[in-house]
């Protein structure tokens, strides 16, 4: 007998072009976080992604399950450089912190979300490439300076060092599980922190943490 095709329930509106597919290690629909991507979900569902000096937030409301990640690679911009229309910035905002942060929990709260429910936990900021600008660093610092500057609640975070992570999270029940990775390959590496867009490809796994 053949088996029958998994078909996912759609995405909440706005995130139809985000990847979705079936994880059969995990057993799970997943969606798949590439930088300067968001995703928030009321179902039963993973949300995966991989960091270098990247940072993502993992946010939802305890009460209702509701919740999403980001996944920014710098720390923030400015209205006035959006409304200049620089080009640099103009139609990538996502990229930016700031703007990743309120996207992220102001779509958690239009989806019945409640401020007072919220809860973060924080991963990434690697300094991965020895020769780049610590860029991890700025991203750790905007993101716990912004924790912080809005009273949200930091319960758990896995942040800095030297190591690339893949960071699985359920928004449903909170957990996440993240992978340090031990060995990838340079040029995909310098490719990735210099164009924010490649993909990371045959990572040896150094460890598996359970971590909250």
């Amino acid at each position: 007998m053949t088996a029958k095709a998994i078909v996912p329930p759609p995405s909440l509106p706005g995130f139809e072009t985000i990847v979705r597919y079936w994880d059969k290690d995990n057993e799970t629909l997943t969606a798949k976080l590439m930088p300067g991507d968001y995703y928030v979900t009321r179902d039963d569902e993973m949300i995966t992604t991989v960091l270098g000096s990247c940072v993502a937030a993992c946010i939802r409301d305890v009460q209702s399950g509701i919740g999403g990640m980001n996944h920014f690679m710098l720390p923030e911009t400015s209205s006035s450089r959006l409304r200049s229309r620089d080009e640099a910035v103009v139609g990538t905002a996502l990229r930016y912190g700031n703007y990743a942060m309120e996207h992220l929990i102001n779509t958690i709260l239009s989806h019945g979300g409640k401020r007072k429910n919220l809860e973060v936990k924080l991963f990434g900021g690697g300094k991965i490439i020895a020769s780049l600008s610590d860029v991890g660093a700025r991203n750790i610092e905007f993101v716990l300076a912004y924790v912080d500057a809005e009273a949200l609640k930091l319960v758990a975070s896995d942040l800095g060092d030297i190591y690339p992570r893949k960071v699985n999270f359920y928004p449903k029940t909170g957990r996440v599980r993240m992978k340090k990775i031990n060995e990838l390959h340079n040029n995909t590496l310098v490719m990735r922190e210099k164009m924010y867009s490649s993909s990371i490809k045959d990572v040896a796994v150094e460890s598996s943490i359970e971590l909250f």
